[in-house]
């Protein structure tokens, strides 16, 4: 017989997970993202430079997914995903509305033109310089570590985990919210500071999927042993 003081307390942990979420970008990993959070039940909206690609990603990822214009995309939403490169990141957010008090999903590895490295590191961070771009918002990195395909694909034998830090409690938890919700596992790596190791950790994975060929169906993750 189902329990109903269960049901009730998985259908509230449901309604804590449903979030209104603005994507910026609709790349590969914007398009992933939407696919994955709509299918979680979230409301999402996003955006791209150019709206017709923010239509074909809504289109592609179903639900209850919608493309809007850059200006509007923080307009709602209780948190933004900037999918963008790094190099482009602040500058999306400027011009993606008022961002003060959002919580904001850094998910960028600052990435050399050849890929052959990282352009920020040992004393900042991508996350820690989008922060300072745009003091107002309550940035979080996650994600960074994370391909496009395992985002997309949905929960598989493996539960991946997904590494997020941050310097504002009440934004981690949300972050950690959608980190679960998508079917990942949360781990809590730190203050935004500590990006400055979760970056180059990306920077590995990407070498260890494209250079060493090990391709696109890899995450990092820690196991406790003994």
């Amino acid at each position: 017989m189902r329990d109903p003081w269960q049901a009730q307390t998985n259908l509230q942990e449901d309604e804590r997970h449903r979030m209104k979420i603005g994507i910026i970008g609709a790349g590969n990993m914007g398009s992933a993202f939407a696919k994955r959070l709509a299918a979680a039940g979230h409301e999402i909206s996003i955006t791209a430079q150019d709206p017709s690609h923010a239509e074909q990603a809504a289109s592609a990822a179903g639900g209850n997914v919608r493309a809007v214009a850059h200006g509007q995309i923080a307009a709602g939403a209780e948190l933004l995903i900037v999918a963008t490169p790094y190099a482009a990141a602040a500058e999306a957010l400027g011009a993606a509305g008022d961002v003060s008090g959002k919580t904001v999903i850094d998910i960028s590895n600052p990435l050399s033109a050849d890929f052959s490295g990282l352009t920020v590191g040992f004393t900042s961070s991508a996350a820690e310089e989008i922060q300072k771009a745009v003091p107002g918002a309550r940035i979080v990195k996650a994600f960074n570590t994370v391909f496009a395909p395992v985002l997309a694909s949905g929960p598989g034998a493996t539960r991946v985990q997904v590494l997020f830090a941050g310097d504002d409690a009440a934004a981690k938890e949300a972050v950690r919210g959608v980190i679960e919700s998508a079917g990942f596992e949360p781990v809590d790596a730190g203050p935004l500071s500590n990006a400055r190791y979760l970056e180059p950790l990306g920077m590995l994975n990407i070498y260890l999927g494209f250079m060493a060929g090990r391709g696109t169906g890899i995450a990092p993750g820690w196991q406790s042993v003994g």
